[in-house]
C-alpha cells in the first residue's frame, strides 16, 4: 500500500510538473511579442516603396515575398501542398451604362442611378425587362420568409429594398431586429435574384438601412469593379442601384405609393407586386485579366495535422491614386498592415513554444479584400485542406490602435461557439466581451472572415472595445479614432508612433491565445442554432 502511495504520489508530481512547465512554457510566448519589430513591420508594409500594396502590381511581390521570406525563417511549411502561395485569377469590369429608361422618368448617372454588370460580354443589355417588386427580395427558410412565393421573376427585373425586415420592425422577434442578417445585405439581394431567374435588379437606397449615403454608392459603383473569374453560380445581366427619391418617382409611375408597399413588405406573407413597368438599360464593359497570390504557411500539428485553426488578414490595399491632379500613396497602414503583420507576430509567438499545438495552424494573407473579398472567396472555393478539417477562423482586418480597452467588441455578437474560447482568453486580460455598438451596419460581412462563413466555417471576427482601461488610454484613443474615422481608406492611413500601441499588443496576445486553446482541444465548435450558417455547417460536418 505504501509503495502504490509513494507511486501515485510520484506520479501527481509529476503531472503538476508538466502542467506548470506547460504553463509557464505558454506564459513565455504569450509575452514574446517584439512591439520594435512589429512596429517595423508595419512601418515597412505601409512605407511608399510598397506603393498601397495593390494587387497585380510590381509592389505586390515586395509585400508576398516578405511574407513568404518571414514564414520560411521561422520554420513554417508550405501552405499549399509544396507552395506558399496560392494563384488567384481575377478580372477588372468598368461597366459604361447608357441612360436607365423606365417610362418617362429622367435618370441621370451617377447622381440617382448606378448600373453595372459582372458578365465578361463586351455589351449587355435589357430590353423592356417587366418590373417586379419583391420586397426585400429574400428567401429564407430558417426566418419561414420568402419574398420570392408564388411569383415568376425569370428574366424579368426585380425592385429589392436594402436591409432586412428586422431592421424595418425593429422587433427582434422578425429576424435578428435591429442587427443586420446576411439576408440583408446588397450583396446577398443580387445574389438571390440570380438565383431566381431575373435578368436585371434595382436596388433601393435609403440612408438609414444602408448605413451610408448615396455618395458612397456613386464613389463605389463607377469604374473598375474586381470580380472573380465566372464560375458555375448564376448572375444578373445588369445589376443597379436608384436613390429614394426616383424610387418614389417609380411607384407613383405605377400609380403606388412607396412607403405603403415599403411598410407591406415587412410583414411576413408579403406578396410580389408586378409595377406594370418595363426597364431599358445597356452596359458596355471592359474587361481586364490579371492574376494575384494569396500567401499560406502552416505550423503541423503534432496528433491531429489534417485539423486546422486558420488565422487570416488581408496583406492588400488600394494602391496609388490621383487627388486634386496630384499623384498620392494609399499606404494603408492601419488597414491592413497592422493585421499582415499580426500573422506573422504570431505565428513568431506560436514558433517560441517548446512544441506544436496538436491541430495544425494555418495562417493565410489574403488578397484583393479590398476588390470584394476576392483572395478569401478564392480559398473559399479552391481551399488547401477540406472545409470539413477547418476547426475555426480568426480574422484581422485592422487591428485596434485606439489604446488598451477592458471590453472586446465581437463583430457579429452571439453568432459561434468560437467566443466561449475568445471569452476565456479575454479574462487573462481582466476583459469582457461586449457586442458591437452598430450591429444594424452589418459589419460582419464585410470582410474576409466571411468568405469562409458563408459556407459554414466557423469565423471569429473581433478587436477593440468601447471602454478604455484607464484615462491615458482614453487621451490616446480620443486622439487616434478621430483619425482613423477622417483616414479610412484615404491617403492619410500612415503609420503613427502615436498609435495605442499597447491596445494592439494585448489584441495580438488576445487572438494567440484563442488560437492556441483551440488548436489544443479535441471540440468543434458550431454557430448557434438559429444562425444563418449552421445548416451550411451541419450539412458539412455529417
Amino acid at each position: 500500500m505504501k509503495n502504490n502511495k509513494l507511486a501515485l504520489g510520484a506520479l501527481c508530481f509529476a503531472l503538476s510538473s508538466a502542467t506548470a512547465l506547460a504553463n509557464e512554457s505558454f506564459d513565455k510566448a504569450y509575452h514574446s511579442f517584439d512591439l520594435a519589430e512589429l512596429k517595423q513591420q508595419i512601418k515597412t508594409l505601409s512605407s511608399d516603396e510598397f506603393a498601397g500594396r495593390e494587387p497585380s502590381s510590381p509592389q505586390e511581390k515586395l509585400t508576398t515575398g516578405m511574407l513568404v521570406n518571414e514564414f520560411k525563417a521561422l520554420g513554417l511549411l508550405p501552405g499549399n501542398g509544396d507552395s506558399y502561395t496560392q494563384s488567384v485569377s481575377m478580372v477588372s469590369i468598368t461597366s459604361t451604362p447608357s441612360t436607365l429608361k423606365i417610362g418617362d422618368i429622367a435618370f441621370d448617372f451617377p447622381k440617382n442611378f448606378v448600373a453595372s454588370s459582372r458578365k465578361m460580354d463586351a455589351n449587355i443589355s435589357l430590353n423592356d425587362s417587366e418590373l417586379v417588386f419583391v420586397g426585400y427580395g429574400i428567401n429564407a427558410p430558417e426566418y419561414d420568409w420568402n419574398d420570392y412565393a408564388g411569383v415568376d421573376v425569370k428574366g424579368k427585373t426585380v425592385v429589392v429594398l436594402v436591409n432586412d425586415p428586422g431592421f424595418a420592425t425593429q422587433d427582434p422577434a422578425i429576424f435578428e431586429g435591429n442587427t443586420m442578417t446576411y439576408y440583408g445585405r446588397w450583396t446577398y439581394k443580387y445574389e438571390e435574384a440570380a438565383r431566381q431567374g431575373a435578368a436585371g435588379a434595382i436596388i433601393v437606397h435609403e440612408t438609414a438601412p444602408a448605413s451610408y449615403g448615396w455618395n458612397v454608392i456613386e464613389s463605389s459603383w463607377t469604374g473598375a469593379q474586381y470580380h472573380l473569374p465566372a464560375g458555375n453560380e448564376p448572375v444578373l445581366d445588369v445589376e443597379m442601384w436608384i436613390n429614394h427619391e426616383k424610387t418614389q418617382e417609380l411607384f407613383a409611375k405605377a400609380g403606388m405609393d412607396f412607403e405603403k408597399s415599403k411598410n407591406a413588405a415587412k410583414a411576413k406573407g408579403f406578396k410580389a407586386q408586378p409595377l406594370k413597368l418595363e426597364a431599358a438599360i445597356s452596359v458596355e464593359n471592359k474587361v481586364e485579366s490579371s492574376k494575384s497570390d494569396n500567401v499560406l504557411a502552416t505550423i503541423r500539428g503534432t496528433e491531429k495535422p489534417d485539423e486546422h485553426v486558420i488565422y487570416m488578414g488581408h496583406w492588400d490595399h488600394l494602391g496609388t491614386g490621383v487627388i486634386d491632379g496630384k499623384k498620392v500613396v494609399f499606404n494603408g497602414a492601419h488597414d491592413n498592415a497592422t493585421g499582415t503583420a499580426g500573422l506573422m507576430q504570431i505565428a513568431k509567438a506560436y514558433k517560441a513554444l517548446p512544441e506544436s499545438p496538436k491541430r495544425s495552424v494555418t495562417f493565410i494573407a489574403v488578397t484583393a479584400e479590398e476588390q470584394g473579398r476576392l483572395g478569401s472567396r478564392y480559398f473559399a472555393n479552391h481551399p488547401t485542406m477540406p472545409l470539413d478539417k477547418i476547426v475555426g477562423l480568426i480574422n484581422m482586418d485592422s487591428l485596434d490602435i485606439t489604446g488598451m480597452k477592458t471590453d472586446v467588441t465581437v463583430v457579429g455578437y452571439g453568432k459561434s461557439e468560437l467566443e466561449k474560447y475568445l471569452a476565456k482568453a479575454a479574462k487573462r486580460q481582466n476583459r469582457t466581451l461586449t457586442p458591437e455598438l452598430t450591429p444594424e451596419r452589418g459589419y460582419y460581412y464585410r470582410s474576409d472572415h466571411f468568405s469562409l462563413a458563408i459556407k459554414g466555417v466557423p469565423a471569429l471576427s473581433a478587436g477593440g472595445g468601447s471602454k478604455w482601461l484607464n484615462e491615458e488610454e482614453q487621451a490616446i484613443g480620443t486622439r487616434v479614432e478621430a483619425e482613423v474615422a477622417k483616414c479610412y481608406h484615404q491617403a492619410c492611413d500612415e503609420y503613427s508612433e502615436d498609435w495605442g500601441w499597447k491596445g494592439l499588443v494585448a489584441e495580438l496576445q488576445l487572438f494567440f491565445e484563442t488560437g492556441y486553446m483551440l488548436a489544443n482541444s479535441s471540440e468543434w465548435p458550431n454557430w448557434y442554432e438559429g444562425t444563418e450558417f449552421k445548416a451550411a455547417r451541419d450539412a458539412m460536418m455529417k
